[in-house]
């Protein structure tokens, strides 16, 4: 694959000749306004079909190279040459190889959609349907006493999911007009007979829909329900039985009990109990916050860590964000925009891309009058370092927040490189 950045003065046909790729595809592929303006600092993604991937790789206790040329597809001698400074007869837990293989890495993905009407939806599932394991349909939240409700019909969607062959999920969160609820999740959580309610109305949802299992995103639950929050999914996956349990925890490096956003997921019972435990590494960079990248990559690199010394690396997702934020400078108010309109503002207010390395993330600044803003974002080369995580990690694989937002570097990256199994 080709990550070409824009230099100043080049144009999108001397691109497209020096790659011998069709400016149209170009286009496509990067999601672009048009092939009249491009700007430096624009990073655009040429797919080829490279028969060789130079995959990132963790050494594991008695890994040999023997052992790794064979499960690999390579030889030695390939090894060797990708890693010109190791020892071969000394390799150690921990040390990172780069193995040049044939062999494509498989994850299991995740999308979330809001089902706001058919129209909207459904072409979106139809093109991504060969990017997706599962889809977690978020259309429902419980009452005080843990009876779950529907707040967007999903009928349709449900249905074109399983016709699709992804496999769609009950996303159930403590969601009101007011954002999430903490004391709507203590109090029923913490209650035997709500949380006894809440189970047996997903699993009318799940039987009467055709889910194919649960998706949990209780956020902010106290930290006092610990111990209860473990008996819910304990018991919300036996009612479950073969179906799919997938639960979506805080992102953390550190276990913090008494943390009001953390402290009530216990990441090694959380994954002794769930089928996939997903880890929402974004929004480091928040709303009304100062302007700071939205998933860094040395943040997330930390998460991981942390989150596999715990939890059976084969369970874990971690969330990739297909949108951006954007900062008035003077106050940190926040709008929130896909990553390719994010992209594409950045070429209508002509300014100049900049990438920040040790996050991986692009960034830009423009001025509206006398306002200063600042958005941070993604493109191939930020979603390109994340992917090679999951893949160091050897994690199950990604979520998506969400598919509603346009990400078409994202999806080509992802299905020229990976099995979406």
């Amino acid at each position: 694959m080709t990550v070409h950045v824009v230099q100043s003065g080049e144009s999108l046909w001397q691109i497209a000749n020096q790659y011998q790729f069709p400016v149209a595809a170009i286009i496509e592929v990067n999601g672009l306004p048009s092939a009249n303006t491009i700007i430096p600092g624009l990073a655009l993604y040429i797919p080829d079909e490279a028969s060789i991937q130079i995959r990132p790789y963790i050494v594991k206790e008695e890994d040999t190279l023997w052992q790794l040329s064979n499960r690999f597809n390579t030889t030695i001698e390939a090894i060797l040459q990708a890693n010109p400074r190791i020892d071969p007869s000394q390799l150690s837990i921990g040390q990172r190889l780069l193995i040049p293989t044939p062999l494509k890495p498989q994850i299991e993905t995740l999308g979330f959609i809001i089902p706001y009407s058919p129209e909207s939806t459904l072409p979106i599932l139809r093109t991504l349907s060969n990017s997706l394991t599962y889809v977690a349909v978020v259309s429902y939240s419980f009452t005080t006493q843990g009876n779950a409700y529907m707040l967007l019909e999903d009928t349709e969607v449900v249905r074109e999911s399983n016709r699709l062959g992804i496999t769609p999920l009950l996303m159930i969160r403590n969601f009101t007009s007011a954002g999430f609820d903490a004391e709507l999740a203590g109090n029923v959580i913490g209650n035997p007979v709500y949380r006894r309610n809440l189970i047996d109305s997903l699993i009318r949802f799940v039987n009467e829909k055709e889910y194919g299992g649960v998706s949990l995103d209780i956020e902010f639950i106290p930290p006092e329900r610990r111990k209860e929050f473990n008996l819910f999914l304990t018991e919300l996956k036996t009612a479950l039985g073969s179906r799919i349990l997938h639960v979506n925890v805080h992102a953390k490096t550190e276990d913090l009990p008494t943390n009001r956003i953390v402290g009530a997921y216990d990441y090694q019972e959380i994954g002794a109990i769930a089928d996939i435990v997903a880890v929402m590494t974004i929004d480091y960079g928040y709303p009304g916050g100062p302007p700071d990248p939205v998933a860094p990559l040395w943040w997330m690199a930390q998460v991981v860590r942390y989150a596999t010394s715990l939890i059976d690396s084969r369970k874990i997702q971690i969330a990739f964000p297909l949108y951006g934020y954007d900062w008035r400078v003077i106050d940190n108010t926040t709008n929130a925009l896909s990553v390719n309109r994010a992209q594409n503002q950045a070429i209508s207010t002509n300014t100049v891309i900049e990438f920040e390395p040790v996050a991986a993330s692009p960034w830009y600044q423009y001025w509206t009058g006398t306002q200063e803003h600042i958005v941070w974002f993604e493109d191939i080369r930020s979603y390109q370092k994340k992917y090679n995580l999951v893949d160091q990690y050897q994690l199950l694989g990604v979520t998506y927040w969400q598919l509603n937002l346009p990400a078409p570097q994202n999806w080509f990256y992802l299905n020229n490189q990976f099995i979406v199994t």
